[in-house]
């Protein structure tokens, strides 16, 4: 007796396989020899009647640079609108400030925030990995960044790129509303692990 999720599972997979490898134009013998495992697995896989290991879906997940999630969730629609709201926003600095998620969909290794800042709004940082690189954009009014000690002002459109995973803080020390872009840039934890020896 066959168990649905399961089977949904496998549809998802087989699905996802076979786009993201026709959407990166290789075969199956050149993702196989990528992946490092067997063409007749990824056959399998690809036709929905394969059982993955857990390191055939990270082996496959790295391969083609996606995450486990990725290859295992629903195929989506070539394009979602996500109404203003619907995405996570945290009210932050006493509710001076608010940090919008700009990723509805996780990507490996990037997350994208919008920050709106009211007039004496501070936001602190949250320091990242080591090698990490954060980059901040100023959309309106004016933000001051604070980042290893240095105090760096950006207005609308400058942008500022500084290591991640040191101190930092954004405030607004001006009269009206700011509104930034921060684009973090996360070092792989293997990187991380091996800058720390």
């Amino acid at each position: 007796m066959s168990d649905p999720l399961v089977d949904q599972l496998s549809g998802n997979l087989s699905n996802n396989l076979r786009y993201l490898r026709s959407q990166r134009g290789i075969t199956q013998a050149r993702l196989s020899s990528q992946a490092g495992i067997p063409r007749s697995t990824l056959a399998t896989l690809e036709t929905g009647t394969g059982n993955p290991t857990l390191s055939v879906l990270a082996k496959l997940a790295l391969a083609l640079q996606v995450s486990m999630e990725e290859l295992l969730s629903t195929p989506r629609a070539q394009c979602q609108v996500f109404p203003k709201g619907s995405l996570p926003t945290h009210d932050r600095a006493r509710g001076l400030a608010s940090v919008a998620k700009l990723l509805p969909d996780p990507v490996p290794g990037m997350d994208i925030d919008r920050m709106a800042l009211q007039p004496g709004a501070r936001i602190r940082g949250v320091p990242h990995r080591p090698g990490t690189r954060e980059y901040l954009c100023c959309e309106k009014g004016r933000i001051t960044l604070w980042a290893a000690g240095e105090r760096y002002e950006l207005g609308p459109g400058d942008v500022a790129a500084f290591q991640g995973d040191q101190k930092h803080s954004y405030s607004n020390e001006g009269t009206t509303n700011a509104v930034g872009f921060s684009v973090v840039a996360l070092v792989p934890i293997s990187a991380a692990r091996s800058k720390k020896q």
